[in-house]
């Protein structure tokens, strides 16, 4: 069996039968390699990915490191070419990343980091942080956060958040309980919004969550309330974001993730009062990549069940 594995990473696939060849992730797939039936995905380019749904015949199993398999969905691969996610491979990084962004949003590090630049010690900042009224506003114990997309990501992030005291709500397709937290559905969504500090966004980029934080969404939160965004960013109706922060009515929002990446150095994000942005870093790195791609190889070898599949 020949494996394409992306030169991306770099991945470690002890398959003595097989050939495994590293491919460059923005050029099309060279001709004589056309005929390989695995191929492994990692921060490949749009036209890479259109052209390895187009020319490759052969192929049975396109294993992407991505916990979202969005690109690889979209390029057009046929039905009798499973697709497989990197769920789980981004747990860690992804929730190391959105505890950063919260707690950065949380004691204003932007405001502070602003002030260092500027050689000033902040003392209004001093001021507003030690007031007696401002008290929950710079801290996640006894905050209400709310983690919307409650997955294997969700799993690693709320006990972290629960350990600085925070109270953790999930949000998901059906209600119940996940990794000891409670969780409810959509249904209620709008009345847990309504108590929310910190809400969390951890969706997926699919037609049903595109903007799903609307309008509607961030008026139902406080406007002491903090949004962070490690998801996606279709997931997120940009220009409401851009109003509620300019008219005041979200404390402070923290994103990874924008629908234009790279951000276009005019887009109006950049210029946006209270936002901080990192340039979608949170899973840069897949943690046991080579364990999933071996696993699901035999898999397809053996006629078994793949991980993660989510097509084909």
């Amino acid at each position: 069996m020949k494996i394409l594995v992306p030169d991306t990473i770099n991945l470690d696939l002890p398959t003595p039968d097989d050939e495994v060849v590293v491919y460059e992730v923005d050029k099309p797939i060279p001709g004589e390699h056309r005929d390989a039936e695995v191929l492994v995905v990692w921060r490949n380019t749009s036209d890479n990915l259109a052209d390895a749904a187009r020319e490759m015949r052969q192929l049975r199993l396109v294993q992407t490191l991505a916990a979202g398999p969005d690109s690889v969905l979209a390029a057009g691969f046929g039905d009798n070419v499973a697709i497989t996610s990197g769920r789980s491979l981004h747990d860690g990084p992804v929730a190391e990343h959105a505890l950063t962004l919260i707690l950065a949003a949380v004691r204003r590090m932007d405001q502070l980091m602003e002030s260092q630049n500027g050689s000033t010690w902040n003392q209004p900042y001093n001021a507003a942080q030690s007031a007696p009224d401002t008290e929950q506003l710079y801290t996640l114990d006894g905050a209400n956060v709310t983690i919307w997309g409650f997955g294997s990501i969700a799993g690693r992030l709320a006990p972290l958040l629960a350990a600085l005291g925070a109270n953790v709500t999930g949000v998901a397709s059906s209600k119940g309980e996940r990794y000891g937290f409670p969780v409810v559905a959509d249904d209620d969504f709008p009345e847990v919004l309504r108590t929310t500090d910190v809400l969390v966004s951890i969706l997926p980029a699919t037609p049903e969550t595109a903007d799903a934080l609307n309008e509607d969404i961030l008026r139902a939160l406080p406007n002491t309330a903090i949004f962070v965004n490690v998801g996606r960013g279709a997931t997120v109706d940009e220009d409401a974001l851009l109003a509620a922060l300019h008219e005041g009515r979200l404390r402070v929002a923290a994103v990874d993730v924008t629908k234009d990446e790279p951000l276009p150095a005019d887009s109006k994000l950049w210029s946006a009062p209270n936002l901080i942005i990192t340039p979608h870093v949170a899973g840069n790195r897949p943690k046991g990549a080579a364990k999933l791609v071996l696993a699901n190889i035999e898999a397809l070898k053996e006629g078994n069940a793949l991980t993660n599949q989510v097509a084909g």
